[in-house]
């Protein structure tokens, strides 16, 4: 009986020893997975950063960014997206879309960045709100938004100074500059309203400002 009793047991840390190497294993794969889809998120990141209408075609802009958005897709209904840093990066990829449910979903995604630990996507997360307020024809409300203004007289286009901003006259219309207060518009990293109408007369020059998100908040 001692005999079968110690077999027994041999047997049971055997079985205990091989579900320990399993799940050792089963949680380096984890591990190495997630490292990859991180990565992959943030090189489809860095390209989308890259890009702009400015030094590429409209045409090649948005198809790119359309093949970008729907790698995101997929990852997101993998479960493959699961940091604060990779839900910022799917964010500003889907704020860059052309339809307002681009835009609303890129607002989840960065509330999401902030809620798993991310605080520089806070000037993301009132970008994303504005852009999908605009594109619905309601006023942005935190002042992150400079489109082209349909009202700017038909001149001949001004000579590009800056790759990365279109050569286009901008406004910040349609805008409510007052139901965000000053404490909170600052909490989510946006420039004071008088830096705002620095920025828009600086992108007016052909140059991009960069002071559209506070010293403290930008990555």
């Amino acid at each position: 009986m001692p005999y079968q009793m110690n077999v027994s047991k041999r047997g049971r840390m055997r079985a205990l020893f091989v579900a320990a190497c399993i799940s050792v294993i089963v949680m380096r794969s984890w591990s190495q997975t997630a490292t990859s889809a991180s990565s992959r998120i943030h090189d489809l990141y860095l390209a989308d950063q890259s890009e702009n209408p400015g030094n590429i075609s409209e045409a090649d802009y948005y198809k790119h960014g359309d093949a970008r958005r729907a790698e995101i897709r997929q990852m997101l209904d993998g479960g493959q997206v699961q940091s604060g840093s990779d839900f910022h990066d799917a964010a500003a990829i889907y704020q860059h879309g052309r339809s307002a449910d681009d835009y609303l979903l890129a607002h989840i995604l960065a509330i999401e960045a902030m809620s798993r630990g991310d605080n520089s996507s806070k000037w993301l997360a009132a970008a994303t709100l504005d852009r999908y307020l605009q594109k619905l024809g309601q006023p942005q409300i935190f002042g992150t938004q400079f489109p082209a203004d349909p009202k700017a007289p038909k001149s001949p286009p001004k000579q590009q100074v800056d790759v990365r901003v279109a050569n286009v006259i901008r406004t910040q219309a349609p805008f409510d500059p007052q139901l965000v207060p000053a404490s909170l518009r600052k909490d989510f990293c946006v420039p004071d309203l008088a830096q705002q109408q620095k920025n828009l007369a600086i992108f007016n020059t052909g140059h991009y400002p960069e002071n559209r998100v506070t010293p403290d908040c930008g990555r």
